[in-house]
């Protein structure tokens, strides 16, 4: 009579837990960007008027060196803190937190060629004060609308969409409107997303 041994059973296959990324802080951006809306776009309404006799004689390239330095700062934030907030994260979490910050550089490299590109082929030497702020916040508009989808962030998502459609409509008034209504509805709504953001964070349990 012989003994057969009993098969070996196949070791149990543990999956690697998936790390889910932190929260991120969104302060600094909102506040980068917020001043970079008071500031610029503030300066820019300052330095027309309807009537042709500005509310202050700024040089012309004030305004826009004002945006321009807080949209950069704001881009850096932005894409430090996706990226800081997937740094533990592991699985398709950390992947999409990636993807995320690196399309604020994607974008804003490709906003900077439609604009560059189009004043150099239309005859309008205005054409770069007006698509640079309502273009950036459509194009920044959108990428938080696609973060808060993500992250699953409603306060992040309703800023996107907010500024996405006031930076694009206020195209539709003539100057100085068109920079007040950037300079009011957009810098406000960064100052209440900023304040509502630390809300929030302080209510996530630790």
């Amino acid at each position: 009579m012989s003994l057969t041994a009993a098969p070996a059973m196949p070791a149990a296959v543990v999956p690697a837990a998936v790390r889910a990324p932190r929260e991120v802080d969104n302060r600094s951006t909102y506040i980068s960007f917020g001043l970079a809306y008071v500031l610029g776009h503030g300066a820019a309404a300052l330095s027309q008027s309807g009537n042709g006799t500005p509310v202050l004689d700024l040089p012309g390239w004030l305004p826009m060196a004002l945006l321009g330095a807080g949209l950069a700062t704001g881009t850096v934030l932005a894409t430090r803190a996706a990226l800081r907030a997937q740094r533990d994260a592991s699985g398709p979490e950390a992947v999409t937190g990636q993807l995320l910050g690196a399309a604020w550089v994607t974008a804003f490299v490709a906003l900077f060629l439609v604009i560059t590109g189009l004043a150099a082929t239309v005859d309008n030497p205005d054409i770069q004060s007006l698509l640079w702020p309502t273009g950036s916040g459509f194009v920044v508009g959108l990428l938080y609308v696609a973060e808060g989808a993500a992250r699953r962030n409603p306060l992040h998502y309703t800023l996107g969409t907010w500024l996405a459609l006031t930076s694009t409509g206020a195209l539709l008034l003539g100057n100085p409107a068109f920079y007040w209504v950037l300079t009011i509805a957009g810098g406000g709504a960064y100052a209440v997303a900023a304040v509502l953001e630390h809300r929030r964070l302080a209510a996530i349990p630790a």
